[in-house]
């Protein structure tokens, strides 16, 4: 089979080779590209002619998907999958795996951190001091003690959950199902209502579908307390993200920080986030750390010697 990764996953051209030999002692290709190219057309001219291609989350259409015929299988270096046309897949005998797991450290780790930075406001003061500016009379708050609210109880919501409990925090959650673990750490579940409303830190964790798009609406921003932060991992449309630059703007939460959005980034200059106060933004980092890579790259390409041995 002629395996194609139109990318370069976050891992080197000399781990590529490695693989290359492995594929070839197994009666396959696989061909790479070192650059990432997000274009329709150079998407379809690499991929075009293999029977297995490897993306992570790179918008894929079905505009290039019928344009490759012999595929048979993607293999998506990334946990969601709302950037496939899964439907043409299904339509076409396509298999589609993901890799799933290989970011929750990481995720949960930068949802964390964001609650850091967002109530000590690191990022404010580190421009504040490279402007020979001091502290003034700011005073930051702690995580200890502070009640906050996971939506969503997945891998990456409990993970996230671990470390509040290390911080001394109190949890409440929402998901479709209670988890064991969860509740062994004390979380309360509870309905979405009363998690926006009792919360001092709100964390986001669930995927983007149809009933989740825009579940964090203006309606449940509004019931947020106003020394409230919002932070959200997960993804951007989870979250109605206009209310959420108005919430900000009129005072009536404290703080956020998102990682994601309505597209990847570079966002416009007229972005309603990046003129709101008390938001901090980064560029969808939290799957990005050298040992998530690592870890994904092993089960990206397990997923796909999973895939030959069925045939």
């Amino acid at each position: 089979m002629k395996i194609v990764c139109v990318e370069p996953l976050g891992i080197s051209e000399l781990q590529f080779k490695e693989l290359q030999k492995k594929f070839e002692t197994m009666g396959h290709s696989l061909d790479y590209y070192m650059d990432r190219n997000e274009e329709e057309e150079a998407l379809t001219k690499r991929m075009k002619d293999s029977d297995i291609a490897i993306i992570s989350n790179i918008k894929l259409t079905a505009n290039v998907l019928k344009e490759c015929a012999k595929l048979k299988m993607l293999s998506v270096a990334f946990t969601g999958l709302d950037h496939i046309d899964l439907a043409y897949c299904k339509e076409h005998n396509i298999e589609v795996r993901n890799a799933a797991g290989y970011s929750t450290t990481a995720v949960s780790e930068l949802a964390v951190g964001l609650m850091i930075d967002v109530m000590r406001k690191i990022t404010e003061l580190d421009g504040a001091t490279r402007d020979s500016k001091g502290r003034g009379t700011f005073l930051g708050r702690e995580l200890r003690g502070k009640t906050v609210g996971i939506i969503g109880t997945g891998a990456i919501g409990l993970a996230t959950m671990r470390l509040l409990k290390a911080f001394g925090c109190n949890l409440l959650a929402y998901s479709r199902s209670q988890k064991d673990e969860a509740l062994s750490m004390g979380a309360t579940y509870c309905t979405l209502e009363e998690l926006m409303t009792k919360s001092d830190i709100v964390s986001v964790h669930v995927p983007l579908n149809g009933e989740t798009h825009h579940l964090v609406s203006n309606e449940m921003l509004g019931l947020m307390k106003p020394t409230a932060i919002l932070i959200n991992t997960a993804r951007g449309n989870v979250v109605d993200l206009d209310a959420l630059a108005m919430a900000l703007k009129e005072k009536k939460i404290a703080g956020a920080a998102t990682d994601v959005y309505e597209k990847e980034p570079p966002l416009a200059k007229e972005h309603p986030l990046l003129s709101a106060p008390n938001m901090v933004a980064v560029p969808h980092i939290g799957y990005a750390t050298r040992e998530a890579f690592d870890i994904r790259a092993d089960i990206v390409f397990n997923n796909v010697i999973d895939f030959i041995n069925r045939q």
